[in-house]
Order: structure tokens, then sequence, then C-alpha cells
């Protein structure tokens, strides 16, 4: 009594996971066991399906096995090409699903939110005070480049610290009011760190409090960073050898804008941002946010991989940040392997704390947990008003960081795919072979084993939970979300080299460079997926994040950079030379939490609080 399309969105369910999940629930619902049944009573699923399916024809096993018609071709590929177009035709099932189960604020064709000093309509023109905030911002930042280059070429051919010079005071000081200039810019107008000269300048002090993170860890012999540092230097320089050099082991030995350059040298990978960082009179100063507490809480997202809420994935730098600057982190219980939509799920349980604590909050991803985020962001401002306000709210999200970012998918995830799926037909044509030495029984038994396994929850949930490194699901997600368009994204991206590559990925590392044609990834993802906006699909909400999007120089890393005691146990003597895993735990959070505090995006906390 229903109509076609009802048992089209019927199969788009079973297959919400993707042609592969559908594949596997088509196999299992056509050969289901009517044993208990009369002959007469019996259903013919086949015929069921394609009465509901007209055009498509669904392949029945037996004409593929042994003897039958279509024994040369494979049983699997025919119904997953089956699945294939059930999901193709399922396109407006979905597309009305989404507009009644979801609020969309925006229409493709509406404008894009831009700063105030960018709009051209005449009946909302920026006010005096925007444009003149603005004119003493940019005037201020000019004048603090002036003063640090002279500060700068004072140093070099004196020798001497940014503390000793009083030109580097000057400067230093100068750029605090330029900070504090652009901060009240960004109280006016929220968007305004979109515009060309903001970004740029929030691009500098990112990458500025990188290598002041850096340096600190080094002079304070936090963890093993000396170690790790001293490595990075000689593999930059093609030695990767092990003896002793003194030069970052020994800081006390060294001049500061010696150090400066040594770090510059050994972390950043692509040569025209080393050289542009290097030369940035901002970075050289070392400048430092002001002492006292943030008003702010971290939600940690971790990878397709993590314990969720009992992780310890960058906990020493998350003590650090919350005895330095009284940053609450609150770890997301995600789960291992599972769906997107199920760890945003955890992710809103995380915030829905965070907003108890009546503080706002932030959202850090690692790898998987980009997307996770970015969908639990999507799923707040297309909820219910409640969950709108746990976004937006005064207690809501307030800027974004990404670690080595999955949001774009992966080479891995298509390459494991056409892998998965060559295994399974080899399977079945091993199988079709047997048949002339088993028994038919046995051959169904082989099958309906085949089938429970293909069919288990566990199967399903892993299917679910690697899906968005996969081209159509992360066109699918990307189509359908909406993000904030006041949230700075900041993100730390990495490429492999020999020196910085662990043991254990040398095999992950060759086959994505292999399978993909490209060196420049982190063993997992690509220099170029790993920004904070989508790169293969372009709509409104796309051009938004771009427009967020305020990158971060790309490092000398893997993608297992904010892990150390959770690979101890693949840690080797080569790791342990090559210092992989004693990386500066500090730079993946504290860079991300004083840029967006210097420009009052994060305010201070009360002295009372």
């Amino acid at each position: 009594s229903q109509p076609a399309s009802f048992a089209i969105g019927v199969l788009a369910e079973l297959g919400a996971d993707g042609p592969r999940q559908l594949a596997n629930a088509l196999m299992a619902l056509c050969d289901l066991d009517q044993g208990s049944f009369k002959e007469a009573h019996c259903i013919d699923i086949h015929a069921l399906l394609e009465m509901w399916l007209p055009g498509l024809k669904i392949p029945r096993r037996d004409d593929y096995l042994a003897g039958g018609r279509w024994a040369r071709q494979s049983f699997y590929d025919a119904i997953y090409g089956v699945a294939i177009s059930i999901l193709d035709l399922s396109e407006t099932y979905i597309g009305l699903k989404l507009r009644i189960q979801q609020v969309r604020h925006h229409n493709e064709r509406d404008p894009l939110p831009v700063p105030m000093e960018l709009v051209s309509d005449l009946n909302d023109q920026p006010t005096s005070q925007l444009m003149s905030t603005i004119k003493e911002a940019v005037t201020k930042i000019s004048v603090a480049d002036d003063l640090a280059q002279t500060a700068l070429d004072d140093l070099r051919s004196s020798g001497r610290s940014t503390k000793d010079s009083d030109l580097c005071t000057s400067a230093c000081q100068a750029y605090k009011e330029a900070f504090a200039a652009c901060a009240q810019v960004i109280s006016i107008d929220k968007l305004a760190f979109q515009s060309d000269w903001f970004k740029a300048f929030f691009r500098r002090n990112y990458d500025a409090l990188m290598v002041k993170s850096i340096y600190d860890n080094i002079v304070d012999d936090v963890d093993e960073v000396r170690v790790w540092m001293e490595a990075l230097r000689r593999g930059s320089m093609g030695n990767t050898q092990s003896q002793p050099d003194p030069f970052f082991i020994c800081p006390e030995e060294q001049k500061e804008q010696d150090l400066i350059d040594g770090i510059i040298d050994a972390l950043f990978f692509d040569k025209k941002e080393l050289e542009y960082i290097k030369n940035d009179p901002l970075v050289r100063m070392l400048i430092g946010n002001d002492p006292g507490h943030y008003n702010f809480t971290i939600i940690t997202a971790m990878g397709v991989i993590t314990e969720g809420k009992q992780g310890t994935e960058l906990h020493t730098a998350i003590e650090r940040l919350e005895k330095e600057r009284g940053v609450a982190t609150i770890r997301a219980d995600t789960g291992t392997a599972r769906s997107i939509d199920y760890n945003a799920n955890k992710i809103e349980e995380a915030v829905n704390i965070a907003v108890e604590l009546k503080r706002p909050y932030g959202l850090v991803g690692y790898s998987q947990g980009c997307a996770n985020e970015m969908n639990f962001e999507a799923m707040m401002i297309s909820g219910t008003p409640d969950q709108q306000k746990v976004i937006t709210g005064d207690y809501g999200l307030v800027c974004r960081q990404l670690l080595f970012s999955a949001a774009n998918g992966s080479m891995h995830g298509p390459a494991t795919e056409a892998k998965v799926h060559q295994l399974i037909t080899m399977i079945e044509e091993f199988l079709k072979y047997q048949q002339g030495y088993f028994s038919r029984a046995f051959i169904s038994s082989t099958i309906d084993v085949m089938n429970s396994g293909l069919d288990s929850s566990a199967f399903q949930k892993f299917l679910g939970g690697t899906k968005s490194f996969l081209p159509y699901a992360s066109r699918t997600f990307w189509r359908e979300a909406q993000h904030l368009p006041h949230i700075p994204t900041c993100v730390i991206r990495g490429v492999l080299e020999a020196h910085t590559t662990p043991e254990s990925l040398d095999m992950l590392s060759n086959t994505l460079t292999k399978q993909s044609g490209s060196a420049l990834h982190d063993s997992q993802v690509h220099v170029y997926d790993a920004v904070g906006h989508p790169v293969y699909f372009k709509n409104r909400n796309g051009r938004i994040l771009k427009s967020t999007d305020m990158g971060g120089a790309v490092q000398r890393t893997h993608h297992w950079s904010p892990l150390c005691e959770e690979v101890e146990y693949v840690r080797t003597d080569r790791d342990v030379e090559h210092g992989v895993f004693d990386c500066a735990k500090d730079r993946h959070i504290f860079p991300f939490c004083d840029v967006n505090a210097r420009f009052g995006i994060i305010k201070y906390a009360d002295v009372e609080n």
C-alpha cells in the first residue's frame, strides 16, 4: 500500500553508512532463511524488491555460483552495484528528510556574512567608530612593525636578548597596543578577523606564539623538548646521527636570536613560510600574553582510535595550561571507530558539562575528531532552540583548533575501500572453485557465516566509524553542514620526512605516498586536506569556513604528534634516536589559546572568579 519512494527511503536508512553496508543488508535480506514457512507462504524477496524498485534487477546468488548463467561474474559486484543505484535514487528522500529534521538558517543564494568594512550595501554601511578603530589598529600594527624591525637590527648587531634591549621593550609595548586596538575592532564587529589585514596579522601572531611556545619549553626544559629539537635540527640539516650537539641541549650557551633561528629552521617545512617567519620582527620579539587566567574551557575530541574521556592524549600540556591559564579541559567520550553522528552526541554531552561551568568554550579536534567536532557544530546549529543556545549563547563556542584534520577525508579511505572490495570478490571466486570439492550444504553454511559477519553489529559500527574517510561520506556531510561565521579556526598540519617518521608508520606512510602520488602528508592526511574548510565540495557554508580558516605554517612532524604514552608500546630504538615521540606537546594548544586571548576572542577571567 506504500508508494515506491517509501521502500527507497527504508533501504536508504539501511544504507545510511554507505553502499557497502546496504549491500550487506541486501545479501542478508535476499538469503533470509524461510525454512519455517510452507513453500506456498514463502516470500520471493527478489521479486518484491524488483517490484519496489522498477528498473533495477536484484541478482540471485544461485545465478553466480558454479553452473549458473553468470558464474564468471561476481555476485558481490552485482549486489554492490544495486546498492549504489538505490542510494542514487534516495537522494530526493535524503534531502527531504534533512530539510524536515534540520533547521536551515540560510539558503545557498543568501549573501555571505562579511566584515562590516567590506559591506557594499548602502543601507548597512560600517559606522564611523568602526572605521576609525580599524584605521587606528592598522596604523598601530605598522608602527609596531617598524619599531620591531629597528630593534631586530640592533639585536643582530649587538647579540643582546630582547629583555636587555630598550628598543625591544618599546616595540613590544607598541605591539600590545596594536593587539588591544584589534581586540577593540573585534568587539565592534565580530567578523572583522575575516578581513585580509586582520587575518594576516592573526596568522603572524599564531606562528609567533608557536615559536615562543617551543622556545619557552626549551629554556624551561619541559618534558623532552630539548632532545626532540636537537634531533629535529640534525634531521633538517640532513644529519640523523646521534652524536651530542649542545645547541638545544644547552640553550643557556646560545644567543637568544640564534635559538629562534634554530627553532624556525628545524620546525617549519615549507621554505617560503620558513623565510617569512624568520624575517618577521613580531616572531623575534617573543611577546607573551599578560599573566592571568582565561575565562575559557576546552572540549577535546580525539582520533578514530581513542579511549574517550579516559584518554591521556596531551595530558601533560593540558595540566600545564590549567595551572598557568586556568583553562579547564573536558574530554568528549568519543568511541573508537564509531560514526561521526555517535561521536557528535558524545561531544554534546561534554559541551553540556562545559556550559554548566558558565564559561565560553573552544573545540580542539585531532584527526577524525575534527570531523566529529565539525559535525557537532552543524548538529547544534540545525537542532532545537536549546541546542542552538548551547553553541551561540553567552557561554557558547568561540574558537576552533584542528590538529592534523581528517575532516576532508583521507586517501587511506577510498584505497582501503577498493582493497576490501577486491578481497571480498577474490574470496567469492575462491569459494566458487571449491564447489567442486565440497557439498552444497557446506558452501551454503560458509556463505551464511560470511553474511552473519558482514551483517553483525560490530562490523556495521566499524563501517560507520570509518565512512568519514570516504569521499561520498565527506561530500554528503559538507553538503548539508552549517557552521558559525564568527568562529576563527586555527590548524596544525604536518609533513613527514625520514627523520620525523615513527618506525611503526613507515609502511603506512609509504602506502599513502604510493596510493596518492604525493609525499606531502603526515602518514594519514595530506597537507592540502588538513585545513579548516572543505576542499572537495564548494557551497555557501564552505566559503564561510574558508573565510574563518586562519591557517598555520606546515611543520616537520607526523600524525601521532599529540601522542606519547599511548604509543609507548611501538616506540623503537630508531624512534628514541630521532626523538619522534618527544615533540613539544604544548604547541598543540598553548598558541591556539593565547592567540585568541590576544585578540579578545577569549576573555580573561575576573580576579574574584
